[in-house]
Parts: C-alpha cells; structure tokens; sequence
C-alpha cells in the first residue's frame, strides 16, 4: 500500500525525481535542514567578519569609553602605542570573547532571521522564495536581531570590558564572568542591555533590509540569479555603513554603560605610557591598562546608569557631535568591510551547501 502510494505521488510530477525525492523524505528532516545550515553558515560568517576587524574594533572602544576626541591619527599613535607595548597579539584582546559572542550571535542571527521572512512571508501571503516588501523586510532583520541579543548579551558586554582592561585583570571570559558575579552580581552582566536592544532594531532592521534589497534590484536588473562576490561585498558594505551610522549614538551609549564596570563611571583618558597618580581609583584603573587614566570616580555604576543619563552626561561633557558620534569615522572603514565580509560569507557557505545538496 505504502509502496503504491509512493508511486501516485511520482505520478504526480513526471519527469521531476527531485521534487518525487523531497515528498518522501522524513518532515523533520525537510525542517532542520535549512536550520542548521543557517546556524552554521551564520558562525562562520560572523567569526570571519569580525576577527578580520578586531584591532579596528577595540580601538573604537577604547575611544568610546574615554572622553579624547577621536581622529585618525590618535586611532594611529593608539594602535601603535598598544602594538608597542603589548605586542601584536595584544591588538587582538578581547578577540576570544568577541568569538564567544559573535558566533552564537551571529548563529541566531542569520538563523533567525531566515525563519522570521519565512514567518512574515506566510503572514503577508507571500510565497517562499519571493522576496518580502519593504516593511517586512525590515522588521525580518530587526526581530533577528533582538533575538540574538537577548540570547547572547552577557558575553557582549564582558567583551566590551576585556577591550578596555589589560590582560592581568581578566586573563578569560570565564575568569571575567567569576569575577564580576562574585563582586559585582550576576545583573551586571545586563548593564547597557537597554541601549543594546534600542540600537540593533535600527542595526540589523537596516542591515538585512539593504542587503536584501541590493540583491533584488541586481537580480531584476541583470536578470541573474544571485549576484557574485565582489557584487555581495559591496552591497553588504553599503548596508554596514547605512545601519551603523542610524544606530550609532546608541552603541556609544551602550559601551559607557557596559564598561562603566571597570571604570566606575570616572570620566577616561586616552594617554600612552602613563602610570596612575592622583585618586587610587585612577592610579587602579591606571595600573590595570597603560592606555587608560581614570578620573573622580562617581560612585557604582556612575552616572551610566540609564540611556538618557547616559547621553545627556556625554552630550553636556563632550558636544553632540563629537560625543555621540566619536570613531563613526572609523566605523565607515571597519563596518562596512566587517558587514560585506559576514553576508558574503553566509552567502558562499549557503552556496557550498547546495552545491553538496546539503538543503
């Protein structure tokens, strides 16, 4: 009986074993397939992108914690500075807890987002495989990545302080997440989540939607398929740049918050080879990075201890512009390369795998 049943259902479809294959195979099996491509593809794409920008990307840090203005050249005499001191590897600190983050993160990320266009397609009955209107593919994008964040923000924020803190006061993420509970409590690890959460709706919203878009205008004006991979670099740069600079005061915002740990909330200067003196706070947080000097402190968690606090204490101490925006230069240069490099290697690992007849 089962075997007739197989046989109608060839029938069906003359001439096409492959769809005749896929209707007898197992349902979950159908399912998971696309699942966990996307989770891997996704750690993959998020591992390559962001190791490739690392150094870029704890010196923008460093300059959103302290209070110097931000240029190329101080980004220069920092990077060097940091190279000369601590060696090259050290360009790289905090690199171990970036990948412990970005690659579950970015897993859920591309994971979810796949699933939220699948969901927003049936919602708006549109077919799989067409592509979303506009708002739909904005909201795909914003819901994966809130979802990342709630799913990963502890180790976003511990890899925000290992930026900014030398190697003997967290030699590990693990080291880290002992001392913080143990001194601080398990809610600090939450600190600067709001901030998060409010900029990655912009973030990713933006990211996927571009991405998504560029893809569609060259498919319906060359007619091919799938664009090749300078082409996807270039649109996934496009979206880098577009979605950090909508999102941006409030990524400043979240690393004053996040790092409001290690520096109490003092206001932070940038110096090079300056041991502590003054306040034993500053000679403390002095001690524990030769790139940091650390004014009064104000008190726990200082005045980071909501957005709108936040913003309104840069804003009043540094300016707007130079405040809520410092290092969005250098987020024009590592986003957009970091952006271009994550969706064109989801793209290539999504392409591998159909190549195997993996999906």
């Amino acid at each position: 009986m089962g075997k007739h049943a197989d046989e109608r259902r060839v029938d069906l479809v003359p001439g096409d074993t492959k769809t005749a294959v896929r209707s007898t195979q197992p349902p979950n099996q159908v399912q998971h397939k696309p699942v966990l491509n996307s989770l891997v593809g996704g750690a993959m794409a998020g591992a390559v992108a962001k190791t490739s920008i690392a150094p870029l990307d704890r010196t923008k840090i460093m300059f959103q914690v302290s209070s110097n203005r931000f240029s190329a050249k101080e980004a220069y005499r920092l990077i060097y500075a940091t190279y000369k001191a601590e060696g090259l590897l050290n360009l790289w600190r905090g690199n171990s807890a970036t990948m412990a983050r970005v690659v579950p993160y970015a897993a859920i990320q591309f994971c979810a987002h796949e699933q939220y266009k699948r969901l927003l397609g049936r919602y708006y009955y549109y077919p799989t495989g067409r592509p979303l209107p506009p708002f739909p593919r904005f909201l795909a994008g914003a819901f994966a990545g809130v979802t990342a964040v709630m799913l990963t923000y502890p180790l976003d924020m511990m890899r925000a302080c290992m930026a900014v803190t030398h190697k003997e006061m967290y030699s590990s993420v693990v080291h880290m997440f002992v001392r913080i509970r143990r001194e601080e409590g398990v809610a600090t690890l939450f600190r600067g989540f709001s901030p998060t959460i409010l900029g990655i709706i912009p973030y990713a919203g933006l990211s996927f939607f571009t991405y998504e878009t560029c893809k569609n205008l060259h498919r319906d004006y060359t007619g091919r398929r799938e664009p090749g991979p300078l082409e996807r670099l270039l649109f996934g740069g496009c979206a880098g740049l577009l979605s950090q600079t909508a999102s941006y005061p409030l990524d400043v915002v979240r690393r004053r918050m996040q790092t409001s740990v290690v520096t109490g909330g003092a206001r932070v200067a940038l110096v090079h080879g300056v041991s502590g003196h003054g306040h034993p706070a500053a000679a403390a947080a002095a001690a524990a990075h030769p790139l940091l000097l650390v004014g009064e402190p104000r008190g726990a968690g200082g005045a980071y201890t909501s957005v709108l606090s936040t913003a309104r204490l840069i804003v009043r101490e540094e300016g707007f512009r130079r405040g809520l925006y410092k290092g969005l230069s250098m987020n024009w240069v590592k986003g957009p390369i970091c952006t271009g490099i994550s969706f064109t290697t989801f793209d290539f690992i999504q392409d591998v795998f159909r190549w195997l007849g993996l999906t």
